[in-house]
């Protein structure tokens, strides 16, 4: 259903195990993202109502996941400190096209958005199915399959303002972008992506 093309290394929820403080740290702060990411996507586009309806009930629910993972990181007595650059999605928004006719950037700000909910899910995933402590292992669960349906909501939302075939094509090369930028980022196993 993602459709990435480069999988993580399952080697990575080893490694990512050893360091769950600076895992929760990075995760409180790439839900903090999103929903400032949908927050400007309103302010950006506020005549495209579907759009408006959407992000407003995705602000929501990534800013809950955000306290979520503030609650997680003070029951294990950690604190959220600094935030730290994410390298993947500066690259990644580098294609985000300029310039362009007004729904085009429209469809590569979405697609970007749908396949870094899309990398958070397949990382969310290992996490659920590897991690020892089963408390996390079932919020990683759950916030997995929120993060497929956020794939799911910006893919379609893409495709509400461009025709599908523009969409599909767009997504492709995406795709390929984004497992370039994976297989050549440094590994990070501090950060979810």
């Amino acid at each position: 259903m993602l459709k990435l093309q480069l999988p993580t290394d399952p080697r990575w929820v080893n490694i990512a195990e050893m360091n769950i403080q600076d895992i929760l740290v990075d995760h409180a702060y790439c839900e903090q993202k999103a929903a400032t990411s949908g927050i400007s996507l309103i302010v950006k586009y506020p005549d495209k109502n579907k759009l408006v309806e959407e992000m407003t009930a995705l602000v929501a629910e990534e800013w809950s996941h955000f306290e979520r993972v503030l609650e997680e990181l003070k029951k294990r007595g950690f604190e959220l400190g600094r935030n730290r650059p994410d390298e993947y999605v500066v690259q990644l928004s580098q294609h985000i096209r300029k310039g362009d006719k007004r729904e085009r950037q429209l469809m590569d700000h979405l697609l970007v958005n749908a396949l870094i909910e899309a990398r958070s899910c397949e990382r969310f995933k290992l996490l659920w199915k590897n991690l020892q402590d089963e408390a996390l292992q079932k919020f990683y669960y759950e916030l997995m399959v929120s993060e497929a349906s956020h794939y799911v909501s910006f893919v379609k939302l893409a495709k509400e303002y461009m025709p599908k075939e523009v969409v599909d094509a767009r997504l492709q090369e995406l795709l390929e972008i984004e497992a370039n930028i994976i297989a050549n980022l440094e590994h990070r196993p501090d950060r979810i992506h």
